[in-house]
């Protein structure tokens, strides 16, 4: 066993089915196995939860892939936090509400058995909102914060559908410049009865809250970011640099406890799901209805009420190396970032991967698995042993254009809608 430099933690999560690894790592004892007396607490929400892993009150915590990238970089919080670990890939759903949907419908491709086709653009949302705008209504729409994937992947909907989702200034942080639709910061258990309420129309979250819209009979969910973009990244475990630099064994420790958790989440085709649906529905975890959370966490997704669809892989935890901290899913977030308004200047092919190397660490990772295959614990062929941190590029996309991570300003020029080169939001418009 590794010689600890500190044994006692305390890790903070967010109530959503991707803190599952910390879950299933503290229940099935993965934890103790390496000497770690761990305690998990919820988080009001995700400024909160990332304040404490800064401040020092969290030593590390269920995260936003953005929020490390955004502390990094100082946007909002400066803050150099890193992640050995990303937690899962998919996860997360477009919901709208039973009013949008039926305006929706008419411009929805139909299977031959009658149900809607999948993947569905938000090309046939498009109508919708330009019928709110005609009557002079804003059309909103939740997402979780600010530096989420949830924003950007809405965001990728809405523009891939040919709809403007707004722009970020360093004056105005709203995200709400130009927007046809209006983005605004709703936390995940909140969603369904924000939408309910009618303050918003639909929104883009982790589960089991799209499920929650179908149970409750309010809202159904029209794509899953799986469908949106095929084992796209999701959350990671973020830590301080300087906690990982003062406490190097503890974080190995720590990285392998979590990779033995996603492989139990995935190993013999999701054997153990139910018992982790179990786990996740206590009220120290989910504590949503199994019920609920069984939906997705099961290999299945319902849409409309009873129409339940095969989505295997709608919650990945190890296959697919989901477990390992790709320098290309950072450049992702931060191409997103900067095509949005977030990164309000333009910046070198360099510097998008120099940033990616400061925060994800394949190195502590590759350490962890290391040792778990010496100890048995893990097979040698799960672990990409030889990557450079680049996945191949990747065209299994809503919208088809192609994202390679080594050359982030090409793939942001590419994108139809979004800040190009070297332009700028000044005021209300785009400039350059």
């Amino acid at each position: 066993m590794l010689d600890l430099e500190k044994d006692e933690l305390k890790f903070g999560f967010i109530k959503l089915t991707d803190m599952a690894p910390l879950a299933v790592a503290y229940e099935q004892g993965f934890f103790e196995d390496e000497g770690l007396y761990v305690t998990l607490e919820a988080q009001a929400n995700w400024k909160v939860l990332l304040d404490g892993v800064i401040d020092g009150q969290l030593d590390g915590a269920h995260m936003l892939a953005g929020q490390p990238l955004a502390a990094t970089i100082g946007y909002g919080t400066k803050a150099h936090i890193v992640t050995p670990f990303s937690m899962d890939l998919n996860g997360n759903a477009i919901t709208v509400s039973n009013e949008v949907w039926d305006e929706m419908k008419p411009h929805v491709p139909i299977m031959e058995d009658g149900r809607p086709q999948h993947p569905i653009s938000a090309s046939s949302l498009a109508p919708v909102v330009q019928s709110y705008r005609d009557a002079g209504k804003p059309f909103n729409m939740g997402m979780v914060f600010p530096v989420s994937t949830h924003n950007y992947e809405l965001r990728y909907w809405l523009a891939a559908g040919g709809l403007e989702p707004g722009y970020y200034s360093p004056q105005d942080v709203s995200g709400q410049i130009g927007a046809q639709v209006l983005l605004s910061v709703t936390p995940p258990p909140q969603m369904p009865a924000t939408m309910e309420a009618g303050t918003i129309s639909g929104y883009c979250v982790g589960e089991p809250w799209n499920q929650q819209a179908v149970f409750k009979g309010i809202g159904v969910p029209v794509i899953t970011d799986y469908e949106l973009w095929k084992n796209n990244p999701e959350k990671v475990f973020g830590l301080s640099a300087s906690f990982v630099e003062e406490n190097p064994n503890t974080t190995t420790a720590i990285t392998k406890a979590l990779i033995r958790a996603a492989i139990w989440l995935d190993e013999n085709d999701n054997a153990n799901r139910e018992e982790a649906v179990e786990i996740l529905s206590r009220s120290e975890y989910v504590g949503a209805d199994a019920e609920v959370i069984a939906n997705s966490m099961t290999g299945t997704f319902e849409y409309e009420k009873g129409d339940v669809r095969e989505v295997p892989d709608f919650n990945v935890f190890f296959r697919y190396n989901a477990t390992y901290p790709f320098y290309s899913d950072a450049i992702w977030y931060l191409t997103q970032m900067r095509r949005w308004g977030q990164i309000a200047e333009p910046q070198t092919d360099e510097w998008f991967v120099e940033t990616a190397k400061s925060v994800y660490r394949p190195d502590i990772y590759l350490d962890a698995a290391k040792m778990l295959v010496d100890e048995g614990m893990a097979n040698e062929a799960d672990f990409p042993w030889d990557s450079d941190g680049f996945k191949p590029v990747t065209t299994d996309v809503i919208d088809g254009i192609a994202y390679d991570g080594r050359t982030p300003n090409a793939y942001i020029d590419s994108l139809p809608i979004g800040l190009k080169g070297a332009q700028k939001v000044v005021g209300n418009k785009i400039e350059g």
